[in-house]
């Protein structure tokens, strides 16, 4: 039976691996990389790096693909159908890399970045793959360090306060209006930096980009203040290296301004 595992690799930092993730690393045949592009071959080499670093004497196969593209233009009612077309199209390859380069009694690996389970399509792929060829593999998840604990882990701060709760959002629903009842807020897939509309709060941000790579770059302060230089910092970087994935928590003062 072919077996797979789901390893999180943390943000990026070889050093955030758990000894769970080593362990699994050194008992895997062939690892499979998703290539998007060179705009995005940081994110490939870091992969390489990882494995470098904790696998030193080789003794593995690594097997590369193209990522498919997914429509970023794609907004409102049609956002949710192109990331299934683009997950549809990723479960295609995933089979096809596992029936094609894994043999019957070995072991593959997808590296994920961060933490499987957190705003990552790997597993959901997985089961796919599965409802059409039952029995075809078996899988586990290792777990990793999310973005969002390096991102606090960093600032040397908390995601919540005494008693409150905290709510990791995107900011696509960030942009439909702060959720109530809840002070603090981590927002993560931000591509038009939605924290802008509410500079005019009693809220203060902590963002990071490339978290837990040698290109990490943070800010934080109150909003109204540390928008601008994330905006200009945020705009210089993606100049520089073509891409940026950042996140930030947006934590409201106690009797702070609520947009209305």
């Amino acid at each position: 039976m072919r077996k797979i595992h789901v390893i999180g690799i943390g943000a990026g930092d070889p050093e955030q691996l758990t000894l769970q993730a080593v362990r699994v690393l050194r008992s895997t045949d062939v690892f499979f990389v998703l290539d998007k592009g060179e705009v995005k071959s940081d994110l490939t080499r870091l992969r390489h790096d990882i494995l470098a670093t904790h696998l030193p004497d080789g003794g593995y196969r690594l097997v590369e693909a193209r990522d498919p593209e997914r429509d970023r233009t794609a907004g409102g009612a049609a956002y949710s159908p192109a990331v299934g077309d683009w997950r549809s199209a990723r479960a295609g390859i995933y089979e096809r890399l596992i029936a094609g380069e894994l043999g019957e009694d070995e072991s593959g690996a997808f590296l994920v970045w961060g933490d499987p389970a957190l705003y990552d399509s790997t597993i959901g792929i997985l089961e796919e793959i599965l409802d059409r060829r039952p029995g075809a593999f078996t899988y586990d998840v290792v777990p990793g360090v999310s973005s969002v604990s390096s991102l606090v882990a960093r600032h040397r701060t908390g995601l919540n306060r005494v008693a409150g709760p905290v709510q990791i959002t995107t900011g696509r629903r960030l942009a439909e209006g702060l959720p109530e009842g809840v002070d603090d807020v981590v927002v993560m897939l931000d591509a038009h930096q939605a924290f802008q509309r509410y500079a005019d709060q009693d809220i203060d941000i902590y963002w990071g980009a490339y978290i837990g790579t040698p290109d990490e770059i943070l800010e934080s302060g109150p909003i109204a203040e540390a928008a601008p230089r994330i905006t200009r910092l945020r705009a210089e970087a993606r100049e520089r290296k073509g891409w940026i994935m950042d996140t930030y928590l947006l934590r409201r003062n106690p009797g702070g301004r609520r947009r209305t």
